[in-house]
């Protein structure tokens, strides 16, 4: 029943933009200014993607009042197109997405119409067909699991996808015609090893898009092409590009950068003084918040010469996004994904400044 006025990105000033809610990945905060109107109480709501379960947080002017708690939204279903398998919901890659109820006892019948974004058990057969497997149909999530990992059936889509080729330029998905004639998936081949399950066939910038299970019930949702920021700088062109693919092997359980672990890799080198983008291309189907200890990325939103300054990046599934970073902290600085279950499983990597 409040707006919130967003003015700090992970503890940098920005521009004041009115929201109504936003998606957090792990590590991003953000300061908000709420004014009650009313002599009541309000909730402050903080909800699982996957609509499993929720924390409470009560705003009032007295101890004792309680909020209404809001109404459980159906869980949400990924569609390949929000894994970047296709580029619009209307093709046929999406076609056939249903949706999935939240189990509660509040009735839901009234919210149909929510946007997919976990793929069905049909588009998850097609899709490990494409890639010349079997295995995604029998781990598919039931239908009716309530809370159940909304990317388990997935791991079985062994790569068969070429990746974008590392550039100085954000061409995307070159050359991605297939032998003897064919085109798509199945003619494919993942050049990142084990360590990669699937390849993102039309990476993209998000930085316009909620999130899924966002956005389509008319609440106002921060999305990162809001933030800008509040005082003007510098900003010199990158002296050179580093393409991070950020890969993954759900079935093995390996997280990476380039399909490889921490342990496979080396240091990444930076001359201190240099200012470099870093572009990063989601093959997985998850969310991944990016951290950078040391420096300060600057998001490339599309604010131009007020580019937001954040430690963290949460970076969704297929997207394709770049920040820049100027190299004005020597040392060793770690960089990782702040799901740690995942940094545990290799995810990392360390920025060398000299």
């Amino acid at each position: 029943g409040l707006k919130m006025t967003v003015v700090q990105a992970d503890g940098q000033h920005v521009k004041p933009v009115e929201v109504e809610e936003f998606r957090m990945g792990a590590a991003e905060t953000y300061d908000v200014i709420v004014e009650p109107t009313d002599d009541r109480a309000y909730a402050l709501f903080a909800e699982t993607t996957d609509r499993s379960g929720y924390a409470l947080g009560t705003l009032a002017p007295r101890e004792g009042m309680m909020p209404q708690i809001p109404e459980r939204r159906i869980r949400p279903l990924r569609t390949m197109a929000d894994m970047g398998m296709g580029k619009s919901d209307a093709g046929n890659m999406t076609a056939g997405a249903k949706e999935m109820p939240a189990t509660s006892s509040t009735d839901h019948s009234a919210m149909v119409g929510a946007k997919a974004a976990s793929p069905s058990v049909d588009e998850m057969a097609g899709m490990a067909g494409m890639a010349g497997t079997n295995t995604a149909a029998k781990n598919t999530p039931s239908s009716t699991a309530p809370g159940g990992d909304p990317h388990a059936g997935m791991a079985g889509m062994s790569g068969q996808v070429s990746p974008p080729a590392p550039t100085s330029g954000h061409e995307g998905m070159a050359g991605m015609s297939g032998a003897s004639g064919r085109s798509g998936m199945g003619a494919m081949k993942n050049n990142f090893g084990p360590g990669n399950s699937m390849v993102a066939m039309s990476p993209m910038s998000r930085a316009n898009e909620p999130g899924t299970g966002l956005g389509e019930d008319g609440r106002r949702v921060l999305v990162y092409r809001d933030l800008v920021a509040l005082d003007a700088r510098p900003m010199p062109a990158p002296e050179r590009e580093i393409v991070m693919n950020v890969t993954g092997n759900m079935e093995r359980f390996i997280w990476g950068f380039d399909g490889k672990k921490f342990s496979e890799s080396e240091p990444i080198s930076l001359r201190f003084g240099e200012r470099v983008r870093i572009t990063f291309i989601n093959h997985t189907m998850m969310e991944h918040p990016l951290h950078l200890h040391g420096m300060f990325m600057e998001l490339e939103n599309g604010a131009e010469g007020l580019a937001p300054l954040k430690h963290t990046v949460n970076v969704k599934p297929g997207e394709k996004i770049s920040v820049l970073v100027t190299a004005d902290a020597p040392g060793d600085w770690a960089f990782h994904c702040h799901l740690f279950y995942h940094m545990e499983a290799g995810m990392f990597r360390v920025f060398s400044v000299a």
